[in-house]
């Protein structure tokens, strides 16, 4: 794990911002869910994805090399 050497402080409902250099280079925007996961006494977020990456769908989605692809784009790519 490597430090951004960036230091924010919690508000009083447990908030604090991303700062946007950093939203920036992770590509995420405004809407855009994180997942929150903890190891030890480390909090990792990660950016979900909740959609097809291909087609934007959200309806049958199965995850392939860490991205959402619902099956009708599944089914194009591979001929079925």
């Amino acid at each position: 794990m490597r430090s951004t050497g960036i230091f924010r402080r919690i508000d009083s409902l447990g908030r604090f911002v991303l700062p946007k250099e950093l939203r920036k280079n992770l590509d995420i925007n405004q809407n855009d869910y994180l997942q929150i996961f903890t190891e030890g006494d480390t909090i990792i977020l990660k950016k979900s994805q909740l959609s097809c990456a291909l087609c934007g769908g959200t309806e049958d989605l199965t995850d392939h090399l860490d991205k959402k692809v619902c099956q009708h784009c599944i089914a194009q790519l591979t001929g079925k």
